[in-house]
Formats: structure tokens, C-alpha cells, sequence
């Protein structure tokens, strides 16, 4: 018995051994690279698609047109509606406009966009993907012209195939032409939003804009034409990190693109009259595979790939009214609800409620609703004036004449405003001290939206100056005696 049992034992190692080897094998010979096996997506309609074409053209209205609109600011200032004005530092929207300085604004943007896009994705799934995200936005775009130009999936999949003559030379030179106006329209735009808009237009087609104008234009055509047009689904499998990470914000409650595999297995074709007994209702069309937009097929469950752009879902309902059937076979759903089916649907089992209220969309929403609230609080409370004051470093003191200390400052004042605003100028900290202005006497005129800079000196008697440095405050007051800003600093005496 012992003797058997070491050699089943040895015939069980050498097994393990060969099923190793072979696994080493088959990874080996598996390529670093593989060809991309391109996605030819047909073309489909239904109530899925229509959303997805209002957000297309409602999402591209706003980009290309928004550098378009004109906002009357006064004299001296840009009449663009919304500006980021690199050179003058700073950034225009309608009547707000952000300094360098109040950069937090744009942080706080950012951190409510990412706390609502895990907002949406625990809710909805890869919603954002799906409809809003500018490469799907413009990959679509791009594959809408495709079509116009080429056809659709079979007589673009049958154009590839021929060889190249006159007329797929054409076809291919417009669609890629086209491609490359949308493009450069598209890099134009972006930069619109930096510079004057019709200004920048004229001086691009005279020639006279800029290098870097030119410069930014040419990447982001490149980039547009590039991603858009050849790489499509490899930019969602490959390149775009949110796949990787957005599981961790989805439950069993967040509603997704899914196969009920329960009512559609066993799949196979059917014909017309024949019992739907013992068989599932997906008739295996493929249709659902052929309209997606990256290849795969949901069938197969969830799959990084897909981005819950629900075409798959139109095209399913087609063929689910086409043979009698119940549309629904591939739906928005929750896990929890498809489980709850799939274990009671012989007994008529309706599935289990959407539960959007739940603790990880309380927690969300929570810290969505603390980020607006802080950006609402800090935007309500910004001033329209702001101080800065540097003490001159070179000598720390000057001893006049007369015994008396004095300290040099560079005083700057900020003025937000829209008009010319006159301001004085007082310190606490020294009540002996007295004030002195190069070229201003006691008052700062400071001109609209500018920032005004003054060279200030602090005379103390000796008698009363401080031993080292005392921190002092200075603030400036508007007309009216109220003070708009102040700044801390101190005054450098010396040491006894």
C-alpha cells in the first residue's frame, strides 16, 4: 500500500511539473505586443442614442461657442465672457475675476468635480464615460463622419478589405481631411480661451499670430486627430486610468449596463414559430456586439472595456421587438437586483428596489455638499482689495541725523475693482511712528483691476524705537475710513 501511494504521490508531482512547464510555455510564447484587431461599431438607433447625440451636441455648442461670447466690463478691460488671460495674470468670468493668488478657487473646482464624478459613478455606474467624456464625445463625432463618408460597419469593413483604387483613395483622403478640420477647429477653440477670440482668429490666418498659438494649435490637432480618430477604444482600455479605480466606488446598488444572463441563456438562433420552451430569449444576432464602440461583448459580464454607453441596450431592444419578445434583455440594472432575479425568476420574482440612498452616496454627497459650501463661503467672503507689504532687507535700519530710525517698505496694493479706488494708508503697532511717501501724500490712487506699488517709510524717534524687531500691521482704508486690508510685518530697531 505504502509503495502505491509514492508512486501515485511521484506520478502527481510529474504531473504538476509537466502542467508547470506548459504554463511557462504558453507564457512565453505569448507577444510583449499584440495587434489591435480593429472595431468596426455599426451604427444603431434607439432612445439610448438619441441622449447620447443631445449631450454630443449640446457638450460641443458649449465648447466651440463659449470663447465666442461677449461680456461689456467697461473701458480697458477684455470683453471675452470667460478668459484665462496668462499674460495679465489673471483669469475672467462674467463679472468674477480670479487673481494669481486666489488659485484655491480653481483647486476647489477641481476637488467638487472629483467628488461629484464618484458621486455619479456609485448612482450610475461609468455614466461619465459613456456620455460625457471628451474622448468619447469626440471619438463618436469622428465616427459619425466616418460614415457619411465610408458607410457604415459592412461597407467600411469591405472598403479596408479592397485594394486601394481611385475611389477608396478619395474616401479615405476626405474622411482623414475632415478629421483634421475638426481637429484643428477643436485645438483653435482651446486656445480661444486664452486669448481674444476674434482677434486671434484674424491674426492666425494672416499669419500674424503667435509661435506659441501656432505651437498649441498643431498639438492639440495632433492629439485630437490621434485619439479620436485611430487609437478610439485603445485610450479607454490602455491609456485612461479611471477603469482601474472606479470599482472601488461601485456596489451592489450602483446601476450598470448589464446581460440577464438568466433570461437569455441557453442562447441560440430561433425562427419564426418555433416554441420559446426551454431556451433562452437572445437569439445570439450579435447585434449588441457589432454597435459597441470598444469590441466586446457584454455577455461575457463586466468587463473593463465597456463605458456603460448603452447602445448595446438599443440594439438588443431592436431585436428583442423584432421577435416578439420583451425588450429589457440587456438593461440598466443593479447586481442586487439581477441576483435577486436570477435566484427566484421560476418563481416570479420582480428582483430587488434601487437603493440610491445608501452610506457610500451619503458620503459623497456629504463631502460634495462640504466642497461647495467652503468654495460658497470663501467666494462670498473674498475682498475686493489686498496688501502686501516687504520690509527692505539691505540695511535692516537707517539712523537719520537726528537720532531718529527709519525702515523702508514696498507697499502693493491690489485693487479688484472695476474703477479707481483712493486709499490711505495706517499703522499700528508704533504709535510713535510717522509715515512717509515717495510721491504720494498719505493717499494711494490705485487704477482699476491693478495693482499699485508705493515706497513707504516708517520714521521712529529714538527714544522710542524698539530694541530689534516689533511686529507692526499695516492696513489700508477706503474714503469712508473702512479698512479694506491689512498686512502683518515688522519694524527693525537696534539692539540695546
Amino acid at each position: 500500500m505504502d509503495a502505491q501511494l509514492e508512486t501515485r504521490d511521484k506520478a502527481t508531482d510529474r504531473h504538476d511539473e509537466d502542467d508547470a512547464v506548459s504554463l511557462k510555455a504558453q507564457k512565453a510564447a505569448l507577444p510583449l505586443y499584440a495587434t489591435r484587431i480593429k472595431v468596426y461599431p455599426r451604427a444603431v438607433t434607439g432612445r439610448w442614442r438619441t441622449i447620447k447625440w443631445t449631450v454630443l451636441v449640446l457638450l460641443l455648442g458649449l465648447y466651440y461657442a463659449v470663447p465666442w461670447l461677449r461680456w461689456d466690463r467697461g473701458p480697458g478691460a477684455p470683453s471675452q465672457a470667460i478668459l484665462i488671460d496668462l499674460d495679465g495674470r489673471r483669469g475672467w468670468f462674467f463679472d468674477v475675476v480670479l487673481w494669481p493668488q486666489e488659485v484655491y478657487f480653481v483647486t476647489g473646482a477641481l476637488i467638487l468635480a472629483a467628488f461629484g464624478l464618484f458621486f455619479a459613478t456609485s448612482l450610475f455606474g461609468r455614466v461619465w464615460c459613456g456620455f460625457t467624456c471628451p474622448q468619447t464625445v469626440w471619438t463618436d463625432l469622428f465616427m459619425l463622419v466616418e460614415r457619411l463618408i465610408e458607410g457604415d460597419r459592412n461597407e467600411r469593413m469591405r472598403l479596408d478589405r479592397a485594394p486601394m483604387s481611385p475611389s477608396k483613395a478619395v474616401a479615405k483622403g476626405l474622411k482623414h481631411a475632415s478629421w483634421l478640420v475638426i481637429a484643428a477647429v477643436t485645438g483653435g477653440a482651446w486656445v480661444f480661451y486664452f486669448v481674444d477670440a476674434p482677434s486671434a482668429l484674424v491674426r492666425i490666418f494672416n499669419g500674424t499670430a503667435s509661435y506659441e498659438i501656432y505651437f498649441c494649435i498643431g498639438l492639440l490637432t495632433a492629439t485630437t486627430y490621434t485619439l479620436a480618430g485611430w487609437a478610439r477604444e485603445q485610450v479607454c482600455t490602455y491609456m485612461c486610468p479611471w477603469p482601474r479605480f472606479q470599482s472601488a466606488m461601485l456596489d451592489e446598488q450602483s446601476l450598470i449596463v448589464t446581460y440577464q444572463k438568466w433570461r437569455g441563456e441557453p442562447r441560440g438562433k430561433h425562427k419564426a414559430g418555433q416554441s420559446w420552451e426551454g431556451r433562452g430569449d437572445c437569439v445570439d444576432c450579435n447585434l449588441c456586439v457589432a454597435v459597441c464602440p470598444t469590441g466586446i461583448d457584454i455577455r461575457d459580464g463586466q468587463q473593463i472595456e465597456c463605458i456603460g454607453c448603452s447602445l448595446c441596450v438599443d440594439a438588443c431592444n431592436q431585436t428583442m421587438s423584432k421577435v416578439g419578445r420583451p425588450a429589457g434583455l440587456i438593461r440598466w440594472d443593479t447586481l442586487a437586483s439581477q441576483q435577486a432575479k436570477e435566484a427566484g425568476h421560476n418563481s416570479g420574482t420582480t428582483g430587488m428596489p434601487w437603493r440610491p440612498i445608501r452610506p457610500r452616496t451619503l458620503l459623497y454627497a456629504l463631502l460634495l455638499a462640504v466642497a461647495a459650501i467652503a468654495m460658497l463661503v470663501a467666494f462670498v467672503l473674498r475682498t475686493d482689495t489686498d496688501l502686501t507689504v516687504q520690509r527692505d532687507r539691505s540695511p535692516n535700519y537707517v539712523r537719520l541725523s537726528n537720532g531718529d530710525i527709519r525702515n523702508a517698505y514696498t507697499v502693493k496694493i491690489l485693487n479688484k475693482q472695476q474703477s479707481a479706488q483712493q486709499f490711505e494708508l495706517a499703522l499700528d503697532g508704533l504709535p510713535a511712528a510717522r509715515l512717509g511717501f515717495v510721491g504720494a501724500d498719505g493717499g494711494f490712487t490705485v487704477h482699476p483691476d491693478t495693482v499699485g506699488t508705493f515706497r513707504v517709510f516708517v520714521t521712529v524717534p529714538a527714544d522710542a524705537a524698539p530694541s530689534g524687531s516689533k511686529p507692526v500691521q499695516f492696513s489700508v482704508r477706503d474714503g469712508r475710513g473702512r479698512v479694506r486690508a491689512s498686512h502683518e510685518a515688522v519694524f527693525v530697531g537696534p539692539n540695546r
